[in-house]
C-alpha cells in the first residue's frame, strides 16, 4: 500500500481527495509542513485556496520539497497545486515554486463565463504514465478560474478547449499537474489516480 501525503494549505476541505486515494488502495496523510516527507511514496498538492496564501503555506518547506522531486518522488499538483508549480500566476502577487518554467493567466473573460465550472473533454497528446488506459476525449471535471501556460508545449500531455486550448495535463518525470479534479471526475480521474499511485510504486522499488 502506498504511503500519499496530502498537503493542507489550511483552506478547505480535502476529505473528497483523501477518500478518492484511499478508494483506489492507498494510505493517505494530510501534512501540513515537509518536514517528514521522506516517509512518504507520493505528494499531492490540492486544488482548494488561493495562490498567495497556498504559497506562504509551502514556502517554508519549499527545499524540502525540490529535494524530493529531485529524488524521484511522485508529485501531483492539482487545479492550485499545478499553478503552484510554474513561476509565477496572475491570481497572486507572490512568486510560484519554480519547478515548472512558465505562467499562469486568467481565462479569457469576454469570452467565456469565468470560472470555469463542470465537465470537458480531453484531447490527448502525447505518451504519458498518468494517462495510461485513458481514452483520447474522455470527459473529467474543472473548477478552475486561471490556466497555466508553460514555457514548452512539450510537457503538455493533454489539453481541453474553454474559450482557449488549456493544458489539462502537464508531465515531466515524476512531476504530474492537472487543471481538472480527478477526485471528481469519476472512473477517469480513478484511472488516472491508480496511475499516480502506480507511478509512487515505480519510484519506491528503484530506490
Amino acid at each position: 500500500m502506498m504511503k500519499i501525503a496530502i498537503f493542507d494549505y489550511g483552506a478547505g476541505n480535502l476529505f473528497s481527495l483523501k477518500a478518492a486515494l484511499e478508494r483506489n488502495g492507498a494510505e493517505v496523510t494530510i501534512i501540513r509542513d515537509m518536514e517528514d516527507l521522506d516517509r512518504f511514496d507520493g505528494l499531492v498538492l490540492p486544488g482548494v485556496g488561493n495562490f498567495d496564501p497556498a504559497i506562504e503555506s509551502v514556502a517554508k518547506g519549499a527545499g524540502r520539497l525540490g529535494k524530493a522531486i529531485d529524488s524521484g518522488m511522485p508529485v501531483m499538483g492539482i487545479c492550485l497545486g499545478m499553478e503552484m508549480l510554474f513561476n509565477r500566476s496572475e491570481e497572486g502577487k507572490l512568486e510560484g515554486l519554480k519547478i515548472l518554467d512558465g505562467e499562469v493567466v486568467m481565462l479569457p473573460k469576454r469570452k467565456v463565463k469565468v470560472p470555469h465550472m463542470g465537465w470537458n473533454n480531453l484531447k490527448i497528446k502525447g505518451k504519458s504514465r498518468f494517462l495510461k488506459g485513458v481514452k483520447d476525449g474522455s470527459w473529467v471535471y474543472f473548477v478552475h478560474s486561471y490556466r497555466a501556460a508553460p514555457a514548452s508545449k512539450k510537457l503538455v500531455v493533454a489539453t481541453s478547449d474553454y474559450g482557449t486550448t488549456v493544458p489539462a495535463v502537464v508531465e515531466k518525470g515524476n512531476l504530474v499537474g492537472v487543471q481538472f479534479h480527478p477526485e471528481k471526475s469519476g472512473d477517469v480521474g480513478a484511472r488516472m489516480i491508480k496511475n499516480f499511485l502506480a507511478m509512487c510504486e515505480e519510484a519506491k522499488e528503484e530506490k
